[in-house]
């Protein structure tokens, strides 16, 4: 039985693709998030997370949103048969002017630790409005609130350097995602009716796509 690695968005638990189904013949292991060290780089945090990976054997990996940049760092220190990202996108190239402004003013890197604080009213109307501004239940599915951990993401996201498009990976957007719309990428599948939160909302869909995508 062939495993898949599973990396959820950040800030989020598994609970946001707790709804999907993968197929019967795959194990999934999902990778919790790890607490970075101050000042930790980019490389060295992702090797961290496949020191977890048993590739002695082949595997799939599956990130959604920031999880799906992680995967794909994660393929080039241990390749995987096949990457899917949910949410995400395939390079720099595909960020959305919110992320290249993030990028080219190194934004998060200045702003206080106290403003990724989970009590925070400005950090929470964003957050709700960016990912999906009609759902009352957002913040449930984003459980690692480490102040910290959500600047580092925030940093890393915006000044990934990376623009080569691997083959391996298939992409799956949803029509109405502000956090990386689909004009700025060429999925293989886009989810209608659906924003960032399309794994949750949208479920059997995404669960036939997966079943599609790991047949063939």
């Amino acid at each position: 039985m062939m495993k898949v690695y599973v990396i959820s968005g950040m800030g989020a638990d598994f609970k946001v693709l707790e709804k999907l189904r993968f197929p019967e013949n795959l194990e999934v292991v999902f990778l919790d998030w790890l607490i970075p060290e101050y000042g930790e780089s980019l490389h060295h945090y992702v090797k961290k997370m496949a020191d977890r990976i048993d590739d002695s054997e082949p595997f799939f990996l599956l990130g959604y949103s920031f999880g799906g940049v992680i995967a794909q760092e994660i393929d080039k220190l241990k390749p995987a048969e096949k990457i899917v990202i949910l949410g995400s996108i395939k390079s720099r190239n595909e960020m959305s002017g919110l992320i290249k402004f993030g990028k080219i003013t190194k934004l998060s890197r200045y702003l206080p630790e106290f403003l990724f604080n989970e009590r925070s009213a400005v950090t929470y109307s964003f957050f709700r409005k960016l990912v999906d501004p009609k759902n009352p239940k957002v913040m449930e599915y984003f459980t690692v609130r480490n102040p910290y951990y959500l600047k580092w993401c925030v940093d890393k996201m915006s000044g990934w350097k990376s623009t080569e498009i691997n083959p391996k990976v298939v992409q799956v957007l949803a029509d109405h995602d502000i956090v990386f719309p689909a004009k700025y990428s060429k999925p293989e599948y886009i989810v209608k009716n659906a924003t960032h939160l399309f794994p949750i909302t949208k479920p059997k869909e995404v669960s036939r796509i997966l079943a599609e995508v790991f047949s063939s």
